[in-house]
């Protein structure tokens, strides 16, 4: 697991989030500099989430084999859904994507799903925090620095959502993604 996610780990919640990015943030006001943060939202995260691409990611960094590789296909395939309203019923389609939400297996694989967030925004020299499907992307300068390290936030989102949409995944956007924004 990542170490900056706080979704679904022992001693790890919205709080203990909350006091990291709050203290990365004192810490650089401290030494002078300003911090730039992106909040980034997926649109219906745990409901895009590739079954085959998941189940390859879980082999190549976990190594699951046998009755453990066999079992996560078969907690992931074979899941139908239907809508009920005005007490009429849809007809029952297959659910060739997503990972149960209400489970706790679920949760646990869209992290590993989405593991790679991190290697992106560390690349880059950014921070990332993550809680469920929320992340924050963050950098500290200071502020005569603000104009390049802005220009590198938002390489970082344009990289993150490039990334996301290959994944399936879709990042919901409130503002267009280019430097003279962030101005």
């Amino acid at each position: 697991m990542p170490p900056l996610r706080s979704t679904y780990r022992r001693h790890h919640s919205t709080e203990t989030a909350l006091l990291k990015v709050m203290s990365d943030i004192l810490i650089a006001a401290d030494d002078r500099q300003v911090t730039l943060f992106a909040l980034l939202d997926l649109s219906a995260a745990f409901d895009c989430v590739d079954h085959n691409v998941l189940l390859s990611r879980l082999q190549s960094s976990f190594g699951p084999e046998g009755t453990v590789l066999a079992w996560i296909p078969s907690f992931l395939t074979d899941r139908t859904q239907h809508v009920s309203l005005g007490g009429l019923l849809s007809a029952e389609i297959a659910l060739l994507f997503s990972v149960p939400q209400g489970s706790v297996l679920g949760p646990l694989l869209f992290l590993h799903y989405t593991a790679k967030v991190f290697d992106i925004t560390a690349s880059l020299c950014l921070t990332s925090q993550s809680y469920a499907d929320d992340t924050q992307v963050y950098i500290s300068a200071p502020v005569t620095e603000t104009q390049p390290t802005s220009a590198r936030l938002a390489e970082c989102i344009k990289y993150l959502d490039r990334w996301m949409s290959q994944n399936g995944l879709k990042l919901i956007s409130q503002l267009p993604l280019s430097s003279s924004t962030v101005e």
